[in-house]
């Protein structure tokens, strides 16, 4: 991946890393920071990174056949090496190409006049930061992350993209392992910081629930005093957070006294509907994203919007403007009065309850049938939470589980346990489930099909499509 900052100095990177100069002149200037051998340019410097399968430094040569100028590397690449590299090759060698990262790009968030709102959550974080860029987008110039550039490598790449006519970036912040929302929160330097909820999610490297409470937490950390926390009150971990937290906090929810609240909510096939409240002034929003967990998103949005001043008006405009995204309780509608429910780009215990809740809502008296994958990175609590699920599903109004995995026969073994009819379960690969469910679809039915990334339950998605047109 290459910045799009169009130029680096030798002394601005070394200002930035504290790296030491090894050859090369301080006052040389060169193009664009490349993280990839593959995509680096004439001109380009080379950091190289190291990471758990590919090390960047056996790319070097790669990076340099390519016309790489310059190198950031590690010091130990240098120390004790001999190279035939030429005299006129920059290289600057630091202890850690990855917090050089980092810290290149901290410097370049502080050379722009930009303020920065920063992301967190189990989930709902890329629909809040859709949401939140369409709302500051009626006022202000606004960079937001793409993709899932959202972790120690991509959220760097993002800053990079800064420019001096951007007043905000919105940014993701993700986390598999404690400490890392706190870096990622030291390297953007947020003035507003927003936790969407608080679930079981990555529990590989947290343990447990109130771990993922404690790393979520790191944010409000960072903000410190001067920053201002848009927080979910109506999620009891979030309120511990918040009674720690010595800056200013906006409440966001529905149950709880928030300062920005919805009410009353309703749900047709396209759209979700509520009323936007914040003091003497309210304002129906009508959402082309289902599902309570999009409310949510939205009223975090929305409470950025209060906080800048923003008019409720444009609030609504900014919010109404949002669609869903690819993998994200997309709806599809299908032949035969068919829908689907795309909602494959990941799943943990707590959105499998949200979108569950969604499905059940959608389908008024139609059929809603669930075809799920694994829920992952949930380490010790694995098998626990699975049959968690199946529970859950015997217990809510789905008339056919279909469910694929490592873990699929635990869920629908718990479903059967829980009462649910053994002829409405079916375990088996993808392609076995997309041959099953085609030939016992009627008008009506709606499909929500779920997993964990790594599961790739779109090829469900495309498959489906294929099978009954859309």
């Amino acid at each position: 991946m290459t910045t799009d900052q169009q130029t680096w100095g030798v002394a601005e990177l070394l200002e930035a890393t504290g790296g030491r100069l090894v050859s090369g002149s301080k006052e040389a200037s060169w193009g664009k920071i490349s993280t990839d051998s593959r995509s680096t340019q004439a001109g380009e410097f080379f950091l190289a990174l190291t990471g758990e399968i590919y090390d960047g430094h056996e790319f070097v040569r790669k990076a340099l056949d390519c016309g790489a100028k310059g190198l950031v590397v590690n010091e130990a690449y240098i120390s004790g090496k001999a190279y035939d590299f030429t005299d006129d090759l920059c290289i600057i060698a630091v202890p850690d190409t990855l917090k050089a990262l980092g810290d290149i790009a901290t410097f370049r968030r502080r050379q722009t006049q930009a303020s920065v709102v920063a992301i967190t959550g189990t989930n709902g974080k890329t629909t809040t930061k859709e949401m939140t860029a369409a709302v500051m987008g009626q006022s202000f110039s606004v960079l937001k992350t793409e993709g899932n550039f959202n972790n120690l490598i991509g959220l760097p790449l993002t800053l990079f993209r800064l420019r001096q006519d951007h007043e905000w970036a919105i940014l993701e912040l993700a986390m598999n392992h404690p400490g890392e929302i706190r870096r990622l929160a030291q390297i953007c330097e947020p003035q507003l910081g927003i936790i969407t909820n608080i679930a079981a999610g990555h529990l590989e490297g947290v343990k447990d629930i109130d771990g993922v409470m404690e790393a979520k937490g790191e944010l409000l950390e960072v903000l410190g005093e001067d920053g201002t926390a848009i927080l979910n009150i109506d999620d009891p971990r979030i309120c511990r957070l918040a009674e720690q937290f010595h800056g200013r906090v906006i409440s966001f929810g529905i149950y709880g006294s928030a300062q920005v609240w919805a009410s009353p909510l309703s749900q047709t096939t396209t759209t979700c509907s509520f009323d936007l409240n914040w003091y003497d002034k309210s304002v129906r929003i009508h959402l082309k994203i289902p599902g309570n967990g999009a409310i949510y998103n939205a009223l975090a949005a929305a409470a950025v919007g209060y906080r800048l001043g923003l008019e409720i008006g444009e609030v609504k405009d900014g919010l109404e403007a949002t669609s869903s995204l690819a993998g994200r309780m997309q709806i599809i509608a299908l032949s035969r009065g068919i829908h689907v429910i795309n909602d494959t780009y990941n799943a943990n215990p707590g959105s499998m309850v949200q979108a569950i809740e969604t499905l059940s809502s959608l389908k008024g008296n139609g059929r809603g049938i669930l075809i799920i994958g694994d829920m992952l990175e949930l380490g010790q609590y694995s098998k626990r939470a699975h049959k968690e699920l199946g529970v859950l599903i015997a217990r809510s109004d789905i008339s056919g589980l279909y469910a694929t995995g490592e873990f699929a026969q635990t869920v629908a073994q718990a479903a059967e346990e829980a009462g649910m009819n053994v002829g409405k379960l079916f375990v088996g690969n993808q392609q076995e489930i997309l041959e099953t469910v085609t030939k016992h679809l009627g008008p009506g039915d709606w499909l929500l099909v779920k997993g964990s990334r790594l599961m790739a339950m779109e090829k469900v998605v495309e498959g489906l499509k294929v099978e009954l047109g859309k």
